[in-house]
């Protein structure tokens, strides 16, 4: 498949809703998997039962989302700022207003960042569910707590393809009105800013673009997919691992491949043996979007989500991240249509949430 031509691309009739289901679809899926992030399958079996975990319900306790929803805010954070000052007919350098938020997200984990600015508090700074120490990546906090802004010419931590640029990287895509193009240059120039190998820019830029084709242009899941596929195979010097793990997610994923164990996905132990346990960039991609394009075949979209979402995160590897990938590409392919009504009411904070994507939602279209 060609990548699409590389157009201006104004947002759907439905564009508020699908922004609002990615960042929730998001949110679900990281909480579904942060209760099970560090935890083996077996392990997750010996609490849950041989079915794993499979609702929010059975949580001992609050609900709660990781880093990864939180890092996803202030992703969207920087670009309400950068929105906010094309309003007022100021351009904005992009991925500096990106560094400047995600400072402010470490300095709500507690962390100082040597000799970086100091930005001016935003609205999201006081809100205190996010202050909340969700078990940050490595990468993440050790990037930003240098602080030298990470460029892929100047880079940070350069031997770091973890999967924390990935799982931060979805509201990219839900960018209207520009190519898309410039959507997966966005995102992978602020993968640079807490990692420095490849893969774990270009993973990021995929994911962004995959994300735009679906919130924005529109395009079936599949199409989508190898459309996504397309771009990273034309990226100059492409990471030989992202194109491999791309590869087999799609290919694992389709009906022949499937009908050799009678349609039902790889899943636990096989799915992690094929695609990777998710810790690093590429695998957290091929993992997640594997889950949703296996389950495609659901009745609706909220068995769709459900049915991805369980197969995302029932497993030994990094289960939030790949929980939170899968839905966010639900909640972008569906918009709220995807959402489990009954996961909504256990979610935290879900009007922070809405409220930041109603603000995006404004500053992109003025609705």
């Amino acid at each position: 498949m060609t990548i699409p031509a590389d157009t201006t691309n104004a947002p759907p009739a439905d564009f508020a809703s699908r922004v609002q289901g990615t960042l929730m679809g998001g949110a679900l899926g990281d909480s579904l998997g942060y209760l099970v992030e560090f935890d083996t399958l077996a392990a997750i079996h010996a609490t849950y039962g041989p079915a794993g975990l499979l609702d929010l319900s059975q949580a001992r306790g609050p609900v709660h989302f990781s880093d990864d929803t939180q890092m996803s805010l202030y992703t969207l954070d920087g670009l309400l700022e950068v929105l906010e000052w094309a309003n007022d007919g100021v351009g904005a350098d992009i991925n500096a207003c990106q560094w400047l938020a995600y400072l402010r997200w470490l300095k709500t984990q507690g962390i100082a960042a040597a000799g970086a600015p100091q930005p001016p508090p935003r609205w999201i700074d006081a809100q205190s569910v996010l202050h909340h120490q969700r078990h940050p990546g490595n990468a993440c906090v050790s990037g930003l707590a240098t602080g030298e802004m990470g460029t892929i010419f100047r880079p940070v931590n350069p031997n770091s393809k973890g999967c924390g640029t990935v799982m931060r990287s979805a509201p990219y895509g839900l960018l209207p009105n520009i190519p898309a193009e410039t959507v997966y240059k966005m995102s992978s120039d602020a993968a640079s800013l807490t990692h420095g190998h490849p893969a774990a820019r270009q993973s990021s830029g995929a994911f962004s673009w995959l994300i735009h084709c679906l919130a924005v242009q529109g395009l079936d899941l599949r199409a989508a997919a190898e459309s996504t596929r397309a771009r990273a195979a034309a990226e100059p010097s492409a990471d030989p691992a992202l194109l491999a793990r791309l590869e087999a997610a799609m290919e694992l994923s389709t009906p022949t491949a499937m009908s050799k164990d009678d349609g039902v996905p790889l899943h636990g132990a096989s799915l992690t043996a094929a695609l990777g346990q998710g810790w690093v960039a590429e695998e957290a991609l091929a993992v997640a979007l594997y889950a949703v394009l296996a389950t495609a075949a659901a009745a609706s979209p909220v068995e769709h989500y459900l049915a991805a979402v369980r197969l995302a995160v029932n497993h030994d590897g990094d289960s939030d991240s790949t929980g939170a990938i899968a839905g966010n590409i639900l909640g972008a392919l569906y918009g709220e249509a995807a959402l489990p009504p009954a996961w909504l009411a256990l979610c935290e904070a879900p009007q922070l949430i809405r409220h930041l994507g109603a603000e995006f939602v404004k500053l992109t279209t003025g609705a």
